[in-house]
């Protein structure tokens, strides 16, 4: 559906499409637009026990962090009032959601399961994208160029920590750590402002939460 044919909606059609897109996120039925970046890789060699669930533990925390970006870019797409605006948090969440395919993909063939808590981060990272998008485009585009800065730090350190034979995980999250540079890139160029100090320090203390929680749960 166009953002043309969204904006015509009523506000009950677009709830129901609200929650309907975040029923399809949760339940794994966000198509990936492009192929795994880990398609037509030679499988690993055994992975020791150790390594199979450090491997799993890490793409569940970025499974998560995929549920939570679809969240957030539909809360800001819901409250922004400039239809370009919300035309590239809508072109960034169907990038996300390839991620979101990738990770989960690699969860199975890993033998491990998605957070039990995903309707949890799913609701709150909503509601962050909402507010960011009440509070004035700019400031949300820099809540989105702040994010995604944070996100590739944190993909900077999975890349380091999964285990060197584990060469789909590591081609996923390659992938994934350049998509997240390029939307930071594109929030600036929109005109993303920069957040305070304790506005980004508050963010990381949020998904330091988050991941920790997540890699077990």
């Amino acid at each position: 559906m166009s953002t043309i044919e969204r904006a015509a909606l009523s506000p009950v059609e677009r709830a129901l499409g609200l929650a309907g897109r975040a029923l399809a996120t949760l339940a794994s039925a966000v198509p990936a637009h492009r192929a795994s970046p880990a398609r037509g890789l030679a499988d690993e060699p055994d992975l020791s026990d150790r390594e199979r669930t450090l491997s799993a533990s890490l793409m569940r925390v970025n499974h998560v962090g995929e549920i939570c970006a679809q969240a957030l870019y539909e809360g800001q797409a819901a409250t922004t009032r400039d239809a370009a605006l919300r035309q590239q948090f809508e072109r960034a969440a169907a990038e996300e959601s390839d991620h979101l395919a990738w990770t989960r993909e690699r969860l199975e063939e890993l033998g491990a399961r998605p957070s039990l808590l995903n309707p949890l981060w799913y609701a709150g990272a909503f509601a962050i994208g909402a507010v960011a998008g009440r509070i004035g485009d700019r400031v949300s585009l820099g809540f989105m160029a702040e994010t995604e800065r944070q996100v590739e730090s944190h993909l900077n350190g999975h890349l380091d920590r999964l285990p060197p034979q584990d060469a789909k995980s590591r081609a996923i999250v390659t992938q994934m750590k350049d998509d997240e540079v390029a939307h930071a890139e594109a929030a600036v160029r929109l005109g993303g402002v920069g957040l305070p100090m304790p506005v980004r320090g508050l963010m990381r203390a949020a998904a330091r939460v988050m991941t920790t929680t997540a890699h077990y749960l």
